[in-house]
């Protein structure tokens, strides 16, 4: 009974709580570069005095599915998708190296180049600057280049190359903010193997029908450690009951 009770009551919190690390998968289903989360539950036992009678259940974060998505084409010029093995550097708010799969880029008012959300995208030898009224184009290995305005077409010049990383997925933590960084704190070294796919974007790797189902299932998990609770409380008032019969 006092087990069944612990079990019960931390599973459908902890249920609660993977619902909506699904939920928030599903509605990143359209976000460019998004790495769906991925956890699990355990049991552990309640640590204290007296028989060790009780466990409960905990969700934990194991980590995030970080799977290729489809790249698809855009037509826009800086539009860059990650063919394969590799992340896109930049500087996150904090000021930090992080890393990023979503490859929309623009140039912002201060002449940088950033993502879509004002990211500062960092360059091999730090943040990519580029000049006003140029014609901006990616390469495959990340080279930037501009054709100013009014030049001919054969008047490039290259700016920078964006900061290509490749560490083990086992060194990348995702943060809060949705960007990965390494577990150790320290900058990745760039990786002049990665690819990038010009004029398209990588679409985010969650599974529309998996997540569905996910959600059906822990819904029913849910229900089950409900019935579990109704079933100990009813067993409780039964007992209760013989007890009073009995004095």
């Amino acid at each position: 009974m006092d087990r069944m009770i612990y079990v019960a009551m931390s599973g459908a919190t902890h249920t609660m709580n993977q619902q909506a690390l699904v939920s928030h998968n599903l509605a990143n289903v359209s976000t460019i570069g998004f790495k769906a989360e991925v956890s699990a539950f355990r049991a552990l036992p309640v640590m204290g005095d007296g028989a060790q009678t009780r466990a409960f259940v905990v969700d934990s974060t194991v980590g995030a599915d970080l799977s290729s998505g489809v790249i698809q084409n855009t037509d826009r010029d800086l539009d860059v998708a990650v063919q394969g093995k590799g992340w896109i550097a930049v500087q996150a708010a904090d000021g930090s190296e992080a890393y990023t799969r979503n490859g929309s880029l623009l140039v912002g008012a201060n002449g940088l180049l950033q993502t879509r959300n004002g990211l500062t995208v960092m360059g091999d030898g730090g943040p990519l600057a580029v000049p006003p009224d140029a014609e901006v184009t990616i390469a495959k290995d990340g080279t930037v280049s501009i054709i100013p305005n009014g030049q001919s077409p054969n008047t490039v010049a290259a700016v920078g190359r964006l900061k290509l990383v490749n560490p083990p997925d086992a060194d990348l933590v995702k943060s809060g903010d949705g960007l990965f960084r390494l577990s150790s704190g320290m900058p990745a070294p760039a990786d002049a193997n990665v690819v990038l796919a010009q004029k398209s974007l990588e679409t985010s790797n969650v599974n529309t029908v998996d997540a569905l189902v996910s959600m059906i299932s822990l819904a029913r998990q849910y229900d089950m450690q409900m019935k579990l609770l109704q079933s100990a409380e009813s067993n409780s008032q039964k007992s209760s009951q013989i007890m009073n019969l009995n004095a």
